[in-house]
């Protein structure tokens, strides 16, 4: 049986709901995804913003990002001013000693060049771009992938890091069993080349309410 598309399905859900039919029996449920980003984010304060935020609570990392701009300003010219700053100007912000040397490191290398700017990375691949931001002290591959995804809306993103990402294969496709980085990337090659727009499908299958109208 064909699964309805939800009103305006573009080519990616398309695509996807025609080559996986679990994938279409979640599209179905699910509905339209939201349209990619096009805003034209600064790769330095995303960064910039994704350390700070790391291991705390939103409220509380809001807070010291808040204070860190207001020291630092905004935009990528930042990272010229965080070389004038001092360090305990940057901790009284409350930056721990490991984010201090962090967005350090993070200035340093977007001064470099290593991390580029927004029109210099529409140049670059996601691998490329993957292995210039993971050089960045603190920032790893979930980090750049959700920067791929969800800021430069790129469409051909699997976050195999994600915790939600594997836990909602292994109830759509394993009946619950571990799922290894390696299997969930065999079985993405049907999704290809929109494993984005099909993550986003595989966070939204675990809302609550969707499970429970599944187990109805």
């Amino acid at each position: 049986m064909t699964r309805p598309l939800p009103p305006g399905a573009d080519d990616a859900v398309r695509h996807l709901a025609e080559v996986d039919p679990i994938l279409a029996a979640v599209i179905a449920r699910v509905g339209p995804r939201p349209a990619a980003p096009r805003s034209r984010v600064d790769l330095f304060q995303a960064l910039l913003r994704a350390i700070i935020y790391q291991q705390l609570h939103g409220k509380a990392a809001a807070a010291i990002h808040g204070r860190v701009l207001k020291i630092v300003g905004t935009g990528r010219h930042a990272a010229v001013s965080l070389e004038t700053i001092s360090d305990e100007a940057l901790r009284g912000a409350g930056l721990s000693a490991s984010k201090l040397l962090a967005i350090r490191d993070l200035a340093t290398r977007t001064l470099d060049g290593t991390v580029p700017t927004v029109r210099a990375s529409a140049k670059l691949s996601d691998d490329e771009l993957i292995e210039r931001l993971i050089a960045v002290r603190g920032i790893g591959p979930w980090t750049v992938h959700m920067l791929l995804i969800f800021h430069l809306g790129r469409p051909d993103v699997l976050p195999t890091g994600d915790f939600a990402i594997r836990r909602a294969f292994s109830l759509l496709y394993r009946r619950g069993r571990k799922v290894t980085p390696d299997s969930l990337l065999r079985h993405a090659k049907l999704w290809q080349p929109y494993r984005s727009v099909a993550s986003w499908y595989l966070w939204r299958s675990l809302d609550p309410e969707l499970l429970a109208s599944k187990s109805k």
